[in-house]
């Protein structure tokens, strides 16, 4: 399966975690481990469900320190077991249209020669607009640390 082709609107995270992709694999496809990693602390996913084929929903809620909540609902779009995972807010199960989508999120992983995961994760937008407010909501920052939290997560398994 390839990437998605980048566009102007595309954020992008590329990192090297210490551990194998399987484990990296298990942490985005398992709601339990999901819901240890996904949100940088003191933020926290409080529900998390998957049906992890195309089209099947995924669904979880982030909470923040002081109560606030983000429900994130959308669909897969391609799963590639170990090696890439593309889901949307775009769509609902069944595949109806969202109300207003934001973005595509890509999660590309390969094994580096010393058995740990070459990590590229993209957010891909449909506007300059969204792409400058998913930045502007701390996107580097924020999903490098969710990335550092996934990585430790991942060692333990």
């Amino acid at each position: 399966m390839e990437s998605l082709t980048t566009s102007p609107f595309t954020l992008e995270i590329t990192r090297t975690l210490k551990a194998p992709p399987a484990s990296i694999w298990k942490c985005w496809t398992s709601p339990d481990l999901l819901m240890q990693w996904f949100c940088p602390r003191p933020w926290r996913v409080i529900k998390a469900d998957m049906d992890l084929r195309v089209g099947g929903q995924v669904n979880f809620t982030m909470q923040g320190p002081n109560g606030e909540t983000i429900p994130n609902v959308g669909v897969y779009l391609a799963l590639e077991e170990n090696r890439h995972i593309v889901f949307t807010d775009a769509f609902r199960a069944g595949w109806i249209p969202s109300e207003k989508p934001f973005m595509v999120g890509e999660v590309v992983l390969s094994q580096t020669p010393d058995g740990f995961t070459h990590y590229i994760a993209r957010a891909h937008h449909w506007t300059a607009q969204d792409m400058e407010a998913h930045q502007q909501m701390g996107f580097e920052p924020g999903w490098n640390a969710a990335a550092d939290q996934l990585e430790e997560l991942a060692r333990t398994l």
